[in-house]
């Protein structure tokens, strides 16, 4: 059921994306707000109760709600799990970003990406040459991918019912609302590191799965580490080695130089590897749900 679940919230947000989650993410920051002004005194004890109420009372409300129409008729529970994936996770929370930046590129407007590549990381739009716009444009896709399509598919299939997507979404909602806020955010960064250390493997590995294998391994193993966030440096070095292309490198900002650390191997950035790019997203993504088919398929008649 999970599987039928997968490709029917797949299938509806291509077919029907939700284009606008303004209302949703209003409802998230308003619960968020509400329990930081209860119990933000500035130490980390506050912040676990705050982040277990934020996230246990979400996820208990749709554990029972669940069983109850699990217990009712098994269309129900699917239905529940499909509309919970369909608000979790999606290509089109971030693809317009990709999409209009890869337009752009190709159409010789490098003002134009330039704008849309700062907007997408939340930063005042600067010149900045091809190269750099395409790479950018790169590492936010792969990110991107993780946080709204593989770590919420990893996690939706270990625990039960809607749980899974519910609490991987919330923990990387809270560790963005709540991390820069001192001791009472600490727990809401330590639990996210926690969570994506397995879900960064699995997108390493279906990166490297339809991608140069070797590469994506060698690239993970030797490089991942050197990266500021070593969790997201997995599924960008493992992204780059698959590909082929170059990827991390200094990047000039508004303040100054950021140096950052190279990661993959092969070719410096250009046009064409943004199709790669869409290509490596849409065959990790085909790859493991089909994975999942032939798994509940031998189950099935095991």
């Amino acid at each position: 059921m999970r599987i039928l679940a997968i490709i029917a919230a797949l299938l509806l947000e291509q077919w029907r994306p939700l284009g606008d989650r303004k209302a949703y993410f209003e409802v998230l920051a308003r619960w968020a707000s509400r329990l930081e002004r209860a119990f933000n005194a500035g130490e980390t004890r506050h912040g676990v109760i705050a982040w277990l109420l934020a996230v246990l009372v979400p996820i208990g409300a749709a554990l029972a709600l669940y069983a109850a129409l699990l217990w009712v008729s098994p269309l129900l529970a699917l239905l529940l799990n499909v509309a919970a994936l369909y608000l979790t996770l999606g290509f089109r929370q971030f693809s317009h970003y990709f999409t209009g930046i890869q337009t752009a590129v190709k159409a010789g407007d490098l003002e134009r990406a330039c704008e849309l590549i700062g907007a997408w990381r939340g930063k005042a739009a600067q010149p900045r040459s091809r190269e750099e716009v395409i790479r950018l444009a790169i590492e936010e896709a792969l990110a991107a991918s993780h946080r709204h399509v593989f770590g919420v598919l990893f996690w939706f299939m270990l625990l039960p019912g809607p749980s899974g997507a519910i609490l991987y979404r919330l923990a990387y909602f809270l560790r963005s609302r709540w991390g820069g806020l001192g001791a009472f955010g600490r727990f809401a960064e330590r639990v996210y590191r926690v969570l994506e250390w397995p879900a960064v493997r699995f997108t390493g590995a279906s990166f490297a799965v339809v991608g140069d294998f070797e590469d994506a391994v060698y690239c993970w193993r030797t490089q991942a580490r050197t990266w500021d966030d070593p969790n997201i440096g997995v599924v960008l070095a493992a992204g780059a080695g698959a590909m082929g292309v170059r990827l991390g490198m200094p990047l000039t900002e508004a303040e100054g130089v950021e140096l950052r650390p190279e990661l993959g191997l092969g070719e410096t950035a250009d046009a064409p590897f943004l199709d790669s790019t869409v290509g490596l997203l849409w065959r990790a993504l085909v790859v493991w749900v089909f994975v999942l088919v032939i798994l509940g398929a031998a189950a099935l008649l095991a």
